[in-house]
């Protein structure tokens, strides 16, 4: 369970990458520029909690701590949400998916404060 994290991680990193490039080749004659700078949100934060979920991995790797699973957990499907309805918002122009990215948002931040506590140090 703990190395699934940072696969997770991994794939989510290489289909970020693709999503970007699909944005920078294949959307930009067919969106508006709003669109396209939405799209690059979307890839940009997906990268970002990419890396941070390998981190969650590999952390996890040197000992299960509860706050790492919660931040791994947290990571995932804060971004699964988050960019999830960024790219569909775009794709399908349906602007009521825009009210379902913060509840993303947040699990991202709660993702980041669980990384905290997992890498704060223990009390003797």
């Amino acid at each position: 369970m703990d190395r699934w994290y940072g696969v997770a991680g991994a794939i989510l990193g290489a289909v970020g990458v693709a999503m970007g490039a699909f944005g920078a080749h294949g959307l930009r004659a067919r969106v508006e520029a709003r669109q396209l700078e939405i799209w690059d949100t979307a890839a940009r934060y997906q990268l970002w909690h990419a890396l941070a979920l390998v981190l969650v991995g590999l952390w996890l790797a040197r000992g299960a701590v509860l706050s790492a699973r919660v931040a791994g957990g947290a990571f995932l499907a804060g971004t699964l949400i988050f960019s999830g309805s960024l790219y569909l918002l775009v794709l399908t122009g349906r602007t009521w998916l825009g009210a379902i990215t913060p509840i993303g948002g947040v699990l991202l931040i709660v993702g980041w404060v669980a990384l905290a506590v997992a890498l704060w140090p223990a009390r003797p």
